[in-house]
């Protein structure tokens, strides 16, 4: 008597997410730090657009690609956290065949496009450091949206042929999901046809198209360093190089989980299933909660400007609780000082 591990059917109408095989139990303790990252990364990266939008000043290539990056962070972490919330908060682990489809066309598709815009932020830069004098030249406006349109392109065509081929497989074995999202390889597993292609596709896209960004950045950033060890007074190499220390930090916390997940799925480490499903949520979770916060302490005109913010909030509020009896100076450290009225 077949139950339903073992229907046979070739056009699913729905996949049953698991979860995080093994640690059900636990799926309520684990929603805390989940459901915590996805909120610090949707304030996070909201008050990055916010402040570059009402900032006059910061409209600028660095500017413009840090509001990409959080655009597209944004896109990553909801494509996937409301889902898990729910099979974790509700048990609601069906997904729709096409939502299933969707869900990993945006997760792939929106990981090449953040790969590529840490090129187009290397690319910056380098521009930058290297070639001061023609930066203003060669990253205008028209040429940081050509840069940002081929960005997007790239992710949404390279991607596009792993869900169309998604689709076309058969699936005959069982529609559940050893997940907490749709991920590629863990569905290909599921047909019940020769999917080699799409395993070798998989990995062309990691190696030809993120190995070769890879490649980039690190061009880019040992001519930045040259840069910077040839300059002649010590201040002024500390000063650029933590200029680019944020930029760096972010794209560790992106490729080394990210590269480390896709490795694992591939060549199947001897590594516990439930450990590679947390690592898998966990590079789709942790550099959009993070990117906000490296880029909000590191540049000091985002963190000049939230200080603004925040503090023309207090005043605002004091202002409303003491009406005419005080007055309020807010300066660029955030000190509020509060006087009587002439």
């Amino acid at each position: 008597m077949s139950d339903s591990n073992t229907t046979h059917f070739t056009n699913p109408s729905t996949f049953i997410l698991q979860g995080i095989p093994g640690l059900e139990v636990a799926h309520v303790w684990i929603s805390i730090p989940f459901s915590t990252m996805y909120v610090v990364a949707i304030f996070g990266n909201f008050t990055i657009l916010f402040i570059v939008k009402t900032e006059p000043s910061l409209h600028g290539p660095m500017y413009y690609f840090l509001c990409m990056l959080a655009v597209t962070d944004l896109v990553l972490s909801t494509s996937i956290l409301p889902k898990t919330l729910s099979i974790f908060w509700f048990n609601s682990r069906e997904i729709d065949f096409s939502a299933c489809l969707t869900q990993m066309y945006f997760l792939h598709c929106f990981f090449v496009v953040e790969s590529g815009i840490f090129v187009a932020m290397a690319l910056h830069r380098y521009v930058a450091i290297c070639h001061p004098l023609r930066h203003s030249t060669i990253l205008t406006n028209p040429v940081v949206s050509k840069i940002g349109l081929a960005v997007v392109l790239r992710g949404g065509m390279l991607t596009l042929p792993s869900i169309l081929l998604a689709r076309r497989w058969p699936y005959c074995r069982t529609n559940i999901i050893p997940h907490t999202h749709c991920e590629h390889l863990a569905v290909v597993k599921l047909a019940c046809a020769d999917t080699s292609f799409s395993s070798y596709y998989g990995l062309f896209v990691v190696f030809c198209v993120m190995g070769l960004d890879v490649i980039f950045i690190t061009v880019s950033y040992t001519q930045i360093l040259r840069a910077i060890f040839s300059l002649p007074t010590k201040d002024a190499r500390l000063k650029i190089f933590g200029s680019c220390s944020s930029h760096l930090s972010a794209i560790l916390a992106f490729y080394i989980p990210g590269l480390f997940s896709f490795l694992m799925y591939h060549f199947g480490l001897n590594l516990p299933l439930n450990f590679h499903i947390l690592i898998a949520n966990m590079y789709l979770l942790v550099p959009p909660m993070i990117n906000p916060i490296i880029y909000g302490v590191r540049i000091k005109q985002i963190r000049d400007r939230l200080l603004r913010l925040i503090t023309h909030k207090e005043a605002k509020f004091f202002s409303s609780c003491f009406g005419s009896q005080t007055k309020f100076h807010a300066d660029l450290g955030g000190e509020l000082v509060l006087g009587p009225l002439p």
